[in-house]
C-alpha cells in the first residue's frame, strides 16, 4: 500500500547528505562543481560524492518504480488522501504494518546492497593490474 513512503523518506535523506557532503567535497578539491572526481581513485578511493549518488539513484529509482505500481493497482490515487486504504480507518494499521515491514526491509535491502557494491568497487579500483609491465 505504502511501502514505497519508506524508501522515499531514506532517499530524501540521503539526498540532503549527498549535498552536504558534495559541497565538503568540492571546498577540499575531492570533486568538481558537477560530481566529477577530481583525485585520483585508485589511490583515495571513489568519493563519497559518486557513492552517496549511488545509493541516492538506486533509492528513488525504486520509489518512482514502486509508486507507478502502486498508481497501477489503484493503491495510490492522484487526490486526497492519496493512499487508499486511508479512505478506511480499519486499514490504517494494516498500511502501517505493511510499511513496517515490507517498506523497512526493502530501504535495508536496498542499503546494504549499495554497502556491498561501494566496498566491492573500491577494492576493484584500488587494485593493482597483475599484468601490468614495468615500463611499458
Amino acid at each position: 500500500m505504502a511501502c514505497f513512503l519508506v524508501s522515499g523518506g531514506e532517499a530524501i535523506v540521503v539526498t540532503a547528505v549527498r549535498a552536504a557532503v558534495k559541497k565538503s567535497e568540492i571546498a577540499k578539491g575531492v570533486v568538481d562543481a558537477e560530481g566529477n572526481q577530481l583525485t585520483d581513485p585508485s589511490k583515495d578511493g571513489i568519493c563519497w560524492t559518486r557513492k552517496l549518488g549511488w545509493l541516492m539513484n538506486m533509492l528513488w529509482g525504486g520509489v518512482i518504480l514502486l509508486a507507478i505500481e502502486h498508481m497501477w493497482h489503484g493503491e495510490v490515487v492522484p487526490f486526497p488522501p492519496f493512499l487508499t486504504a486511508m479512505n478506511d480507518p480499519t486499514e490504517v494499521p494494516v498500511m502501517l504494518g505493511e510499511m513496517g515491514t515490507v517498506g523497512v526491509g526493502m530501504a535495508v535491502l536496498v542499503t546494504v546492497t549499495w554497502f556491498v557494491v561501494t566496498l566491492v568497487a573500491d577494492a576493484a579500483v584500488k587494485r593493482q593490474p597483475a599484468t601490468a609491465v614495468e615500463g611499458a
